[in-house]
Formats: C-alpha cells, sequence, structure tokens
C-alpha cells in the first residue's frame, strides 16, 4: 500500500492557503485564491517591513495559537489511544476496532482539517 501526499502537490493560495485549480496554458502562474488574499499579504508585507520582522518570521494572536495548541494537543492524544488499542487488539484487530480507531482519528484531525487562518475582516472606516 502507499500513500498520496496532497500537500505536496496542490498550489495553495500564500495567503489564506486554499487550494488553488491547476493553471493550464499560458501565462504567469496564479498565487492568490482571492483580491482579497492578494491585498492582505501585501498589507501583511508592508507592516513585516516596518516592524522589521524578516521572512521566517510571524506575528499571531495569542488566542489563535492557544487555540491550534489546543487542536494538536488533542490529534496527538487521539495517536496514542489508537496506538494503544491496536496494540492491545493484536496483530488480527477485527473491522470494526479498526474502523473504531480511523474514526476517532478522523474526528480528532477534523478541526486542523477545516481550520482556516482567514485574513481579518476590513476595517468598517479608515481614520483619516
Amino acid at each position: 500500500m502507499w500513500f498520496h501526499n496532497v500537500m505536496t502537490e496542490l498550489v495553495r493560495c500564500r495567503w489564506g492557503r486554499r487550494a488553488l485549480p491547476e493553471r493550464t496554458g499560458r501565462g504567469r502562474k496564479r498565487e492568490f485564491c482571492s483580491a482579497r488574499c492578494r491585498q492582505w499579504d501585501w498589507v501583511s508585507r508592508q507592516r513585516a517591513h516596518e516592524l522589521e520582522l524578516s521572512d521566517g518570521e510571524l506575528v499571531v494572536a495569542k488566542a489563535t495559537l492557544d487555540e491550534l495548541h489546543d487542536e494538536l494537543y488533542v490529534l496527538a492524544c487521539a495517536v496514542d489511544d489508537v496506538e494503544r488499542d491496536l496494540e492491545a487488539a493484536g496483530s488480527k484487530p477485527t473491522a470494526a476496532e479498526l474502523r473504531q480507531a480511523l474514526d476517532w482519528l478522523l474526528a480528532a484531525a477534523r478541526p486542523l482539517h477545516d481550520r482556516e487562518i482567514a485574513a481579518p475582516d476590513p476595517p468598517s472606516s479608515i481614520p483619516s
């Protein structure tokens, strides 16, 4: 059995990380899924320049980072649980045991899979 790694083959939006459709024909390759993502990427690069951040540095809200850590912890615990359950099942787990393990892993991974770090909403009014 071989596994297909989708993450490395998809071209993703430079800002929102959404998968972009495959480019056919001539022209420049697409980097953004929308004009909004293109704009927020530009704004973030300007702000990073003002804050003297390097390309590898990022400013993220603590709440967002905490949520991500929580979701990763749940997934790590699910992996530990499934490893322990499969070990207890022996060398020939039943289809039901495998299905239960898979369902638990998928439930733990779904919040990470569905997570999108969206561009912030534009301000309601721009101060002069």
